[in-house]
């Protein structure tokens, strides 16, 4: 049995430059995507530990850091780099097709 992965266009490539990012409502969820270096993550727009705003914070490389109290996140994998959040920010899977970039439902 195959699951088709449905993809809804967020942005265009030209409306996130390198180092900006934006934020989209995907359902029910805010979901930032970043580029870093021409290339597209995604990741949902809440600090697991205190459910701040991710994209509000600082990107240094491919590590965001919540803005409320430092915890620290890889955009390309969602795995914790730095306390106090102890749980992975779940990630979504990013194409970009023509020049439309888009995300994955969840």
């Amino acid at each position: 049995m195959t699951t088709s992965v449905e993809f809804i266009t967020v942005a265009t490539a030209d409306e996130i430059q390198p180092g900006e990012r934006l934020v989209a409502e995907i359902g029910r969820r805010w979901v930032a995507i970043f580029n870093v270096d021409g290339q597209y993550y995604a990741i949902e727009d809440r600090c697991t530990h205190d459910d701040g705003p991710l994209a509000e914070g600082e990107l240094y490389g491919c590590e965001i850091e919540c803005p409320r109290h430092g915890a620290r996140f890889d955009i390309r994998t969602g795995k914790v780099t730095a306390p106090p959040a102890l749980v992975d920010v779940p990630t979504y899977a990013v194409r970009v097709v023509g020049n439309e970039i888009q995300v994955a439902r969840r």
